[in-house]
């Protein structure tokens, strides 16, 4: 089983990597498929840090991680994009020629069903990226009054039937527990029926793993972290997955940007913000028809590129 095909992988170096000598950061190790495209674009004074919060990332020995591992352009350090702030001495002076976040769950996490991110395995309803992190989502949905599952549904998964999911599984919860994916798979399925549960449960699990990774605070803090950190002329490279990520990185890179992100009115004067960046992609790219057929995990994918511009 291949631990992980990159997204993208040519559209991103094609844009990331500007100077071959520089020193670049992968956010997002994974299978490092990224890393070793990022790698073969470098010379042999190029740099590269790779950060993943994912202890599998750093057992996994084979593959394009196993390249990595005997590549003494690459050190490997166990910490979340989100944490930034947090980086190890020498590290924490550096600026990046290019920064890289991608936001997608390695095939890895998805079919390990001991990993419980994904319904169509039974396993133990985790869904912790970082295993050090205390809750998982099996004790989110034991813990939660209804109300407060019925917000989260909605938040993070954008569900209309949020309260009327919440209440399903705070019922189904007193007969026995939530603990597995097969176990949420059946309530759901008992409810809603096969064949109406399949967008319901994607949405759902995303809502689950959203909380309990605080993936959108780790985004948050990822963004403004690593345009900190960029050097001048430094690009930051962000694949999406969801609209929920999506509308937070075009918001922050439009602000880089110097662009009024409120919804336009004339009851709202247009504010004189600063330019410190310029957008490379205003619009996203998005995988060709190729790649979604050689990888259907990339349709919903989303390329986001600027460039810092201050001094």
């Amino acid at each position: 089983m291949t631990y992980h095909e990159p997204v993208l992988a040519r559209e991103v170096v094609d844009r990331l990597v500007t100077f071959p000598g520089g020193l670049y950061l992968d956010g997002t190790l994974g299978g490092g498929g990224h890393s070793r495209a990022i790698l073969d674009r470098l010379d042999a004074d190029g740099r590269l840090l790779a950060l993943d919060w994912d202890e599998d990332a750093h057992a996994n020995q084979e593959g394009e991680r196993a390249v990595l591992g005997r590549d003494s352009r690459v050190s490997l350090l166990r910490l979340g994009f989100g944490d930034l702030d947090r980086l190890p001495a020498p590290w924490d002076a550096c600026r990046f020629q290019g920064v890289l976040l991608d936001l997608g769950l390695s095939s890895h996490q998805v079919d390990t069903p001991d990993r419980g991110f994904a319904y169509l395995y039974d396993g133990p309803l985790d869904m912790r990226m970082d295993r050090r992190l205390e809750r998982g989502a099996a004790d989110l949905l034991t813990e939660l009054d209804e109300r407060e599952l019925a917000d989260l549904f909605f938040r993070y998964g954008e569900l209309p039937e949020a309260r009327k999911l919440a209440r399903l599984l705070v019922q189904a919860r007193t007969e026995r527990a939530l603990d597995t994916t097969g176990r949420l798979r059946q309530v759901v399925e008992g409810r809603f029926g096969t064949r109406g549960s399949f967008s319901l449960l994607s949405r759902l699990f995303q809502a689950l793993r959203i909380a309990v990774n605080d993936e959108l605070g780790q985004l948050e803090r990822g963004l403004e972290g690593a345009f900190q950190r960029l050097a001048p002329g430094g690009r930051l490279a962000v694949i999406t997955y969801h609209s929920l990520e999506d509308r937070r990185v075009k918001a922050s890179f439009r602000l880089w940007a110097g662009e009024d992100d409120r919804p336009r009115s004339r009851h709202l004067p247009v504010r004189e913000l600063p330019v410190r960046a310029r957008l490379l992609e205003r619009r996203g790219l998005v995988p060709g028809a190729e790649e979604c057929e050689r990888n259907p995990r990339s349709r919903s994918a989303r390329l986001r590129v600027l460039e810092r511009v201050e001094a």
